[in-house]
């Protein structure tokens, strides 16, 4: 079996008898190490022998006098921020469950890196064998924000992260079209030909995604949301990339980010989208679940035999930023635990 996304951390936590990932002490080390929390040569003492102390015992109880003792206003924030990441794990009993409740609260108070880590780590295990790289490309879109642009014609996703690193270091050539410029270069698009070699390179997120003119990409994404949605609510569901929204009884719609929401109340209240609304739509899907009496039995009446539908979309800055714990909250089935 193929390895992919080591930087999840999935080799650090461990099953539970559901199958779902818990919170070992080694991944709470290995998340103790990441820039936010590890501390800088200028920090004080108190946030030193804080960390040394976490670092021999990550499940160890923390004063508040401990916390207080930092001096920087920012790393007392970010320490902060952890212990109750790290609480509301230990206490859920699973990254799975730590993050449905959070999906449905009605306020999140943590920054959203931690459920991007988390949804990593999650679609990590619900992806566990899955042998087709562009499903696992797609399956980016959960954990890593995307920069979208029209490159000869067709639609391209590539990381956000990496865009920026790239246009800073090139910012004389692509001061006009970034993203264009480096297609024109050296920045590879997913094919058939060059497939292969993500799993070699999954961790550096460096493989542009064609969702626009490969439908293979275009059903990695469904594949990826139906893998989701199971393991995290236990309906299967059947995904399927649409041009456009044809249904005249359409009856529910998840926007998978606030652009998504945006243009999916639009069509819902009966207007038509701008075309500038047009331009920013990135993917629309439509979820039917399968016929099974559990899933028949808790979908609202006037939903019973029809799809539901999703929408995906870009910014002002063409930035994509999903969000997956919609995929739980808005399903139109009663609440999720």
């Amino acid at each position: 079996m193929r390895e992919f996304w080591v930087a999840s951390g999935h080799q650090l936590s461990r099953r539970n008898e559901r199958g779902e990932l818990m919170a070992t002490p080694e991944l709470l080390i290995a998340w103790l190490a990441r820039p936010e929390l590890a501390p800088p040569p200028e920090a004080c003492k108190a946030e030193r022998a804080l960390h040394v102390a976490m670092l021999d015992d990550p499940l160890r109880a923390v004063a508040q006098a401990e916390l207080a003792a930092i001096m920087d206003s920012d790393a007392r924030e970010n320490w902060g921020f952890f212990l109750k990441f790290r609480d509301l794990l230990l206490e859920a009993g699973s990254i799975e469950a730590a993050y449905i409740k959070l999906a449905n609260a009605q306020r999140v108070e943590l920054p959203p890196l931690f459920l991007d880590q988390m949804a990593h780590l999650i679609l990590r295990n619900a992806l566990d064998g899955c042998d087709d790289p562009f499903t696992l490309r797609a399956g980016e879109l959960f954990f890593r924000s995307q920069k979208a642009s029209v490159h000869e014609g067709v639609l391209l996703l590539a990381d956000s992260e990496l865009v920026e690193e790239r246009e800073k270091s090139k910012a004389a050539m692509m001061h006009v079209a970034p993203l264009s410029a480096m297609m024109e270069e050296d920045l590879d698009v997913m094919d058939e030909e060059n497939a292969w070699t993500y799993w070699s390179r999954s961790d550096a997120n460096s493989m542009a995604m064609n969702l626009g003119g490969d439908s293979r990409a275009r059903a990695g994404l469904a594949r990826a949301i139906e893998a989701w949605v199971k393991h995290l609510t236990g309906f299967k569901v059947h995904a399927e990339s649409i041009a456009r929204l044809e249904d005249k009884d359409w009856r529910w719609f998840i926007g998978l980010d606030a652009e998504g929401t945006r243009i999916g109340n639009t069509l819902w209240n009966g207007d038509s989208l701008r075309e500038e609304d047009m331009d920013r739509v990135i993917a629309i899907m439509r979820v039917s679940f399968e016929d099974d009496k559990r899933v028949q039995e808790r979908l609202q009446e006037r939903l019973r035999g029809k799809p539901f539908y999703l929408f995906l979309g870009a910014n002002a800055d063409r930035l994509v930023r999903m969000k997956p714990q919609n995929l739980v909250s808005g399903l139109p089935v009663e609440s999720v635990q």
